[in-house]
């Protein structure tokens, strides 16, 4: 069996400081907590970053490059860079549109263009999300492949329900996803898939041939994800992006903390953890 990859997902857009006071928002804080990680056994760290003055989420491509200078600076951990924002949007009850953030294929990755770093997310399908709508359209999302892949980026493809795997076969049969393909499978999100030992193993059992996957699951679900995922053969990701607690009642106090139980996991259950170089190994990565 493979060793297994740790991604550590250092903020998403989401989590807020009245939710855990130890969460990171600015850049420098941001590329701490991701070395952190790194130094507990994390290969790859997904980022996201937030407007250091109101730690509201942000797709600004010159905190993006604040963040991998940083890192770039202290360790070679693999970057995985979002390319998440810019496809938010909010409809009130009378089919009014309360607020949007919707951008261009070319303004979502233009922060991987310039950085080119190692992978990058690529969100496929349209869903549900939270009180919202995650807008994924596929022209837009087409557009945003034939970029990422002319960058020499591996994609991260996103996946949070059954019926994206079929997008996920139509970008394949479109050339527009190198071979072998990675996939994330999200779970347990409001709108996905819940994170349940059932479910992951049809998601698991539905994935094209040929390539490999990581597993993650929302709060309380983030462990037995990494359980599933660990005996399904796959790899994994925690981090606050997706969890604030080590336990119920218990707040993590960093990344490195969720990373930490995370290694013991994976050692818990006779596997090991994938350095980064074994990463791009299993992923294979080209390192710029």
């Amino acid at each position: 069996m493979s060793k297994v990859i740790i991604t550590a997902a250092i903020i998403g857009a989401g989590p807020t400081r009245d939710q855990n006071p130890h969460i990171p928002i600015t850049p420098a804080e941001i590329a701490d907590s991701a070395v952190e990680a790194f130094n507990e056994g994390a290969s790859i760290v997904h980022i996201h970053v937030r407007d250091p003055e109101t730690g509201e989420a942000s797709n600004e491509a010159h905190l993006f490059e604040e963040v991998v200078d940083r890192v770039r600076s202290k360790c070679d951990v693999i970057l995985n860079l979002s390319t998440g924002g810019g496809g938010g949007l909010y409809i009130g009850p009378g089919g009014e549109t309360v607020s949007d953030f919707i951008q261009s294929a070319e303004r979502r990755v233009e922060h991987v263009l310039k950085l080119k770093p190692e992978m990058c997310s690529l969100d496929i399908g349209s869903m549900n999300f939270g009180e919202g709508l995650f807008v994924n359209a596929p022209a837009v999302v087409y557009k945003m492949a034939e970029y990422i892949k002319e960058a020499g980026v591996k994609p991260e493809v996103e996946l949070f329900d059954i019926g994206h795997i079929e997008i996920a076969k139509r970008l394949l049969s479109l050339n527009l996803l190198e071979t072998p393909p990675h996939y994330q499978l999200c779970m347990g999100t409001q709108g996905s898939l819940a994170a349940t030992p059932k479910n992951a193993v049809h998601f698991i059992e539905n994935l094209p041939p040929g390539g490999t996957w990581s597993i993650f699951g929302v709060a309380r679900t983030q462990f037995p994800m990494v359980a599933i995922g660990v005996l399904m053969g796959g790899h994994v990701r925690i981090g606050f992006e997706d969890n604030l607690y080590m336990k119920k009642g218990v707040k993590a106090k960093s990344n490195a903390e969720l990373v930490k139980r995370t290694v013991d996991i994976i050692e818990n259950l006779n596997q090991d953890v994938a350095s980064v170089d074994e990463a791009r190994e299993i992923l294979g990565l080209k390192k710029a």
